[in-house]
């Protein structure tokens, strides 16, 4: 069983970007236009792996932003990806550990991105411990959709990806699993995640 981090365990930062661009008076979806024109190269891809700092990310996304219609600093932007823990996940997850090999695969930032996150990083790191193992795209440089960061997952874990379910809030990050022969959930609610998890298991996550 391989999660995603954000969107999954947590609820979506999509609703934090909606309320923002409405607070501001800026163009409907500009944050995730920005996020999804030119997805493998531009600056949230940057800075996911690693490949830029903190003001080199601001100004590149201010720029891509710009061209887009309307002006966003990427710090702004990242103080709104703290979404909030899904208990109801997080407990599915337990239940699945019992029972199943657990990953965890996150496109994150570099760890002081955020500012000063201890009583986040505390309450994460609880969630983190329940995975054998975890990849993030900041320690490792590689990002999804990057069909090798999956494979590492599989190599780690020893598992046969025809035999994984990989759960993920975002379709483009869900291909290359399915395309490695994993079962595949787009998570939109954690109800409906687990509701298809125990499709997908057998188990009673509820």
């Amino acid at each position: 069983m391989i999660f995603d981090f954000g969107g999954v365990l947590t609820s979506s930062p999509f609703e934090a970007f909606t309320r923002f661009e409405t607070e501001r008076g800026l163009p409907a979806d500009i944050i995730r236009r920005t996020n999804a024109a030119n997805h493998l190269e531009n600056a949230w891809a940057k800075f996911e792996r690693a490949e830029v700092d903190i003001d080199t990310f601001d100004l590149l996304f201010a720029e891509e932003s710009r061209a887009l219609g309307a002006e966003v600093r990427g710090r702004d932007v990242l103080p709104l990806l703290q979404g909030d823990l899904r208990p109801e996940m997080v407990e599915a997850l337990k239940r699945i550990k019992a029972q199943f090999k657990t990953g965890c695969i996150t496109n994150n930032l570099p760890a002081n991105a955020i500012g000063s996150m201890t009583g986040r990083s505390l309450y994460v790191a609880e969630v983190m411990v329940l995975f054998d193992h975890v990849i993030e795209s900041a320690k490792i440089g590689l990002r999804k959709p990057d069909p090798r960061i999956y494979r590492l997952m599989v190599e780690t874990l020893k598992v046969d990806p025809a035999r994984c379910v990989y759960l993920d809030d975002l379709g483009v990050n869900l291909k290359p699993a399915r395309e490695m022969g994993m079962t595949t959930i787009k998570v939109t609610s954690g109800a409906q995640a687990i509701a298809d998890l125990e499709k997908a298991t057998g188990l009673k996550l509820g």
